[in-house]
């Protein structure tokens, strides 16, 4: 928290919020209704006192990127279905809400509970990560069983193609409900 001031992004369980107070060992942030119903683990929403939860501070541009493009903006609520050991790996199966599930594909990227994953497999609504022991060592994903909630980012890029997509069979002279008057 040495490099965190009043204004900073921080995201929590995936979720990016604002730091408005902070101290050495805690920060407070302002929550809107539209975050508390997409989300889970933010104040008292599922969660209980004392648990852990992954946090992150904002990349800066300046910084190198050593993994997927997310931003903290969660697109809803999904289920564990299953997380069992294969070796020294665990695979991780997850129910996404169906609205979802078109923008996840496999090789593609994935956050959940604020961790970048990659996509193994998808079957429908279900859709497989496998996670390395430094993952589990370092997240919260140990503790999840099946029926787990989690907090569930989609793919950024995949949003955006399906908006132009949208927008491109449009003519264009037509008001789009979402454009600035």
């Amino acid at each position: 928290m040495q490099d965190v001031k009043i204004g900073d992004s921080i995201a929590v369980n995936g979720v990016c919020l604002t730091a408005v107070t902070f101290s050495d060992t805690q920060f407070e942030a302002h929550v809107s209704k539209e975050t508390l119903s997409v989300t889970i683990g933010l104040n008292g929403n599922n969660v209980e006192t004392g648990n852990a939860v992954n946090l992150e501070k904002a990349l800066r541009l300046s910084d190198r990127l050593g993994g997927h493009l997310v931003s903290g903006h969660v697109d809803g609520i999904a289920e564990v279905v299953s997380f069992e050991q294969l070796g020294d790996c665990w695979k991780l199966d997850i129910k996404a809400p169906h609205a979802l599930s078109k923008y996840i594909a496999v090789k593609g990227s994935i956050c959940v509970n604020g961790v970048s994953l990659t996509v193994n497999q998808v079957s429908g609504d279900v859709f497989s990560m496998n996670l390395i022991p430094h993952t589990l060592e370092n997240t919260t994903l140990q503790f999840l069983h099946a029926g787990s909630q989690v907090n569930l980012e989609v793919d950024q890029i995949a949003r955006y193609v399906e908006r132009m997509t949208e927008w491109s069979g449009q003519s264009p002279d037509s008001k789009d409900a979402h454009a600035p008057a």
